[in-house]
């Protein structure tokens, strides 16, 4: 599985670099997608995580290095989807916030039934939830800071497209993501962590 998906990351990461629109966005939007697998490779052997997880990462960092290729303003898809549904704008992003909340929403859930940090169901979501916003809201509060700092190259790595309300929209995004992840994954990922806390 490891070479499989380390396969996959370097393939598209190669793909993604390779004449980008605007390389200083290419950096900004792939940085995450490195460190990311930087983690990964640290704690591999000290915290084995579940392959649900793992593939789950490997998908957000798919998506953010199609948009780092193209911006997230101009990724294709995004445009067949806006053109198909009359959409005033390239809704990209939105699936990149949405899984700015999905994954870090069971990457939080693993850790926090691993470690034992919360034992309550209920508890333990709420807090899932507001890791991932509180996530989201640090994300935007980078973006502010690029922005500031990058001047002329801010527009495309914020991605706003004229939308006054696209932080708040974005971080909505990741709401849903995080709840939707723990509705429509919670039962599989506790299979995957009882096969998990049961191997060698």
């Amino acid at each position: 599985m490891k070479w499989a998906w380390l396969g996959l990351f370097s393939g598209v990461l190669l793909w993604s670099g390779i004449a980008p629109f605007d390389r200083m966005t290419w950096a900004l939007e792939v940085a995450p997608a490195i460190v990311g697998l930087g983690l990964i490779i640290v704690s591999y052997r000290r915290f084995l995580l579940t392959p649900l997880l793992y593939w789950l990462i490997l998908a957000h960092a798919v998506v953010l290095m199609i948009g780092g290729h193209y911006t997230y303003a101009l990724v294709p898809i995004g445009d067949w989807f806006s053109h198909l549904f009359d959409l005033e704008r390239n809704n990209y992003d939105k699936l990149g916030h949405f899984m700015q909340g999905f994954v870090p929403a069971i990457l939080a859930r693993e850790i926090l039934i691993r470690q034992g940090v919360v034992s309550t169901p209920g508890w333990r979501n709420f807090l899932i939830v507001s890791i991932c916003l509180a996530f989201s809201a640090f994300y935007e509060l980078i973006e502010w800071w690029v922005a500031l700092v990058s001047g002329e190259a801010a527009e495309a790595f914020l991605g706003t497209q004229g939308d006054i309300w696209d932080t708040q929209s974005d971080m909505g995004m990741a709401l849903v993501g995080a709840i939707s992840a723990l509705m429509l994954l919670g039962t599989f990922h506790d299979r995957q962590l009882d096969r998990l806390s049961r191997a060698p």
